[in-house]
């Protein structure tokens, strides 16, 4: 337990300091094989992507919660959600699963613009990270195939403001491994210049008050989240982040995975410990006045 530890605090300091870390071994490969071969109809049925940033030579889908049951393993990986917590939860309530996409890129796809994705929010960047994303390769990930570029040390507000990047890595690496990078850091996928696709899947956390990538409760509804446990429902969208921003009827949207989930219900107060002191100050103070 203690060579685990050491290794956790090693991989957190990594990933703060140049932006990214490769974890080896992180799952299995047996279960990264299991999962591509649930998701080959998914790829044989998908079309291609219509832009040059998604690529015109690259399929990518989501909603892979519901498309096979060993996505759980990668967006539940213990290790993962460890440095996921570490680097987002001092800026939010809870966190939330951004995006599960699989992402095949064909031979003849061009370098993807280099980015970064948390320029999908408008909100100021640099005082905090708004998501931490992981790849994980379904192929061997290798410079020839269009392995991810990753630039360190491009992460933050020192990161952002240099002018110039330093050269990017080529995250390469087998089944198993999980590329982990802030969502500062700026990345973009290679060009693929060998004679097969590649694939691979990226699991987005971000902060639970932003509004996530892929619309997670289109993705799965209650019909089909009900099947899924406590932690995960939570990820995707049933939880509040408080104070009481997501909520149902005023109440976690939770209760809509409950089989007695019909008729009215009452508004409840999901408030943070901060704000419940606020509150009590308040009505004390108010009582004197009386």
């Amino acid at each position: 337990m203690m060579g685990l530890q050491a290794c956790d605090i090693s991989m957190r300091e990594t990933l703060l300091r140049d932006g990214y870390c490769i974890i080896e071994d992180a799952l299995p490969p047996d279960v990264i094989h299991a999962l591509n071969a649930d998701l080959e109809p998914s790829f044989a049925a998908t079309p291609l992507c219509q832009g040059r940033f998604y690529g015109e030579k690259t399929r990518r889908f989501g909603g892979l919660l519901k498309r096979s049951r060993h996505a759980q393993a990668l967006v539940l990986n213990p290790i993962i959600m460890d440095l996921v917590e570490t680097v987002l939860k001092p800026a939010c309530d809870r966190i939330q699963l951004n995006v599960m996409q699989a992402i095949e890129i064909l031979p003849g796809e061009a370098q993807q613009l280099p980015h970064r994705d948390h320029d999908m929010w408008q909100g100021a960047k640099g005082a905090h990270e708004y998501l931490v994303n992981v790849i994980w390769p379904l192929d061997p990930f290798t410079r020839e195939n269009g392995a991810t570029l990753i630039y360190p040390g491009s992460h933050g507000a020192a990161g952002m403001a240099k002018a110039e990047q330093s050269e990017p890595i080529v995250a390469a690496c087998p089944p198993g491994s999980a590329i982990v990078f802030l969502g500062s850091t700026a990345h973009g996928a290679g060009a693929n210049i060998s004679s097969m696709a590649r694939r691979g899947i990226v699991v987005g956390y971000c902060l639970g008050w932003l509004k996530p990538y892929e619309n997670q409760w289109l993705a799965y509804p209650p019909d089909v989240a009900k099947s899924f446990s406590p932690e995960l429902a939570a990820l995707v969208g049933y939880a509040q982040h408080r104070p009481n921003l997501g909520n149902y009827e005023g109440q976690c949207p939770s209760i809509l995975l409950r089989d007695d989930a019909s008729g009215p219900i009452g508004a409840i107060d999901a408030l943070r410990p901060d704000q419940e002191a606020m509150l009590a100050d308040y009505r004390e103070s108010a009582g004197d006045r009386r």
